[in-house]
């Protein structure tokens, strides 16, 4: 990133192999819509192009770059205020295929579908730090930096915000057993 902010802008080529995908899982687990996280994916690239200045190089690249996504999925979220869950043709498809291991695929597909439906009614700060922490696998130290809180504050937000989730997982269950 030192190299990009010098005006050597080739090198955010290699920033992009290896951030793409992190940041598009990351976009992915927030909207659950895979045009948009490419879309915010790229923006973000652009964004880093445009603040380049900015980068100090005194922390982790990772920590600056998801600050840069989280303000840029903060614009979008207020541009466009919805949300929703979208079933994937793909998946629907394994449901009814004459497969032996088609009702394990069905089972476990519909646990992950209901996992992110209640992902999905968190509030938007539990549901971050969740995909912070559980999807992109940050350490509870980077998180701190990026949301500028101490690392025990981290822990508890992790805690509730799981807490909360099972909460949601368990009352969708129910939801779905009860007619």
């Amino acid at each position: 990133m030192l190299k990009v902010k010098a005006g050597q802008l080739d090198q955010l080529g290699l920033l992009f192999e290896r951030y793409n995908r992190p940041l598009y899982g990351f976009f992915y687990r927030l909207t659950s819509d895979q045009e948009v996280s490419e879309d915010l994916v790229q923006n973000v690239f652009v964004r880093i192009i445009k603040y380049r200045h900015t980068y100090k190089g005194d922390g982790k690249f990772s920590t600056w770059m998801y600050h840069m996504a989280r303000n840029l999925f903060a614009d979008h979220y207020r541009k466009e205020k919805r949300r929703g869950y979208k079933e994937d043709l793909d998946v629907a498809d394994r449901y009814h295929s004459n497969d032996d291991h088609a009702e394990k695929l069905k089972i476990a597909s519909e646990e992950l579908g209901l996992l992110q439906v209640a992902l999905d009614r968190l509030p938007e700060d539990k549901k971050e730090i969740l995909v912070l922490s559980k999807y992109q696998g940050m350490k509870y130290k980077d998180i701190a930096d990026l949301l500028e809180i101490t690392e025990s504050a981290v822990k508890v937000r992790i805690f509730r915000a799981l807490k909360e989730l099972k909460s949601c997982y368990e009352q969708l269950e129910f939801e779905v057993v009860k007619p």
